[in-house]
């Protein structure tokens, strides 16, 4: 199973076009916010067969998309929020509390522009960073992919885009 993970594309979506198109084998698309409106536009663009999974930004302001969602991909159980709620400019604290106090395993966010991949206490906590306002060192446009294996094991890749 083969996942893409995005966030923060805010109607920039020239990237994000680009890396649906080419990306094989495509199971689901998860948007973590910010879309600023796009979100019919990059339905059209999965294809068959792709799930698609959006959440609420804090730019997303005439948008009817939830706020957060919780979703099993395989074994795992993901909460997949913008962020801003859980205040993970400040650090992912309270964002990983929430996560242990649902029964969490992988709890993806976006809204820092940041990537960011660690395991604290057993939960996976990410943020593909941003395909079209980088902040991190470097400002390239970032995305993740996660995989399951044959095993039913998660792995992640963080690649960047070249400006």
């Amino acid at each position: 199973m083969k996942i893409l993970i995005v966030s923060d594309t805010h109607r920039k979506d020239e990237s994000l076009h680009k890396i649906i198109a080419e990306t094989e084998s495509l199971d689901m698309l998860i948007h973590l916010g910010d879309s600023e409106g796009s979100e019919d536009k990059i339905a059209g663009w999965v294809p068959a067969g792709c799930e698609l999974q959006m959440v609420l930004g804090n730019n997303d302001f005439f948008s009817d998309l939830e706020r957060e969602r919780e979703v099993v991909i395989g074994k795992y159980r993901v909460l997949l929020t913008h962020g801003h709620y859980y205040n993970v400019s400040l650090g992912v604290e309270r964002l990983e509390q929430e996560a242990a106090d649902r029964g969490i395993d992988i709890a993806m966010y976006g809204h820092t522009h940041r990537p960011f991949y660690e395991v604290h206490n057993g939960i996976t906590i990410l943020n593909p960073g941003s395909l079209s306002y980088p902040r991190q060192e470097g400002r390239k446009p970032s995305y993740m992919i996660m995989e399951i294996d044959e095993q039913g094991e998660a792995h992640f890749t963080l690649k960047f885009l070249e400006k």
